[in-house]
């Protein structure tokens, strides 16, 4: 009889936080290909089809809400790891490699070119050659701002009320209500009262 590790799914040890096969488990490649093929499909879509293309993306992901807005194209590996809150909104060309969990609060905006990335790799070249891989879950929370080009890679956690300045490369969890940037991304100082007078709504002015 075997060990408790080799009696599990590549699936169950994935969840797990466990090195897997993830590019020879046939459950797993065909759970990718039927993600994949609602991916292309979504992407196919006229964009004035919102209403197919909210059915589509329910169909797709784990958990949605009432209120969201995913732009084409937009790409993922299963869907069924990924969870969005009220008003999500994610502008063009978003990656999200949901071998683990990917979550996401509410009133979080997410600029173009992001790539959100809980696959990781083995060290060891044998084991790496071998398909095997690691995932860590991703979480980000409410009212985030991820500006253009952002990588966020396995394990992240962003806090709350954060901005995470355009290109950066987060490595490290980035605590609640500050501004983040950089590779890697480091926190380059808390949001304050003043923030909220930084940009006038006085039209006259501004002429």
């Amino acid at each position: 009889m075997g060990s408790a590790y080799e009696m599990m799914t590549e699936k169950e040890k994935s969840q797990l936080g466990l090195l897997y096969n993830a590019n020879y488990d046939q459950e797993l490649i065909e759970e990718r290909l039927y993600a994949k093929g609602l991916c292309y499909d979504y992407n196919q879509l006229h964009p004035g089809k919102i209403n197919e293309r909210e059915a589509l993306i329910k169909k797709l992901l784990g958990k949605t809400t009432d209120r969201f807005l995913i732009e084409q194209p937009f790409v993922c590996d299963y869907g069924y790891n990924i969870e969005i809150g009220e008003n999500f909104y994610s502008n063009h060309n978003i990656v999200m490699l949901d071998g683990g969990k990917i979550s996401f609060g509410d009133n979080v905006f997410v600029a173009p070119n992001c790539g959100f990335y809980t696959a990781g790799h083995p060290y060891d070249v044998e084991q790496r050659n071998e398909g095997l891989e690691i995932v860590g879950p991703i979480s980000v929370g409410n009212n985030v701002w991820i500006g253009g080009g952002v990588t966020v890679l396995a394990g992240v956690t962003i806090g709350d009320n954060t901005i995470i300045g355009a290109g950066s490369v987060v490595t490290k969890s980035i605590p609640s209500g500050v501004i983040a940037a950089g590779n890697p991304c480091r926190v380059i100082r808390k949001i304050t009262e003043e923030d909220k007078t930084k940009y006038s709504r006085d039209v006259v002015k501004n002429i």
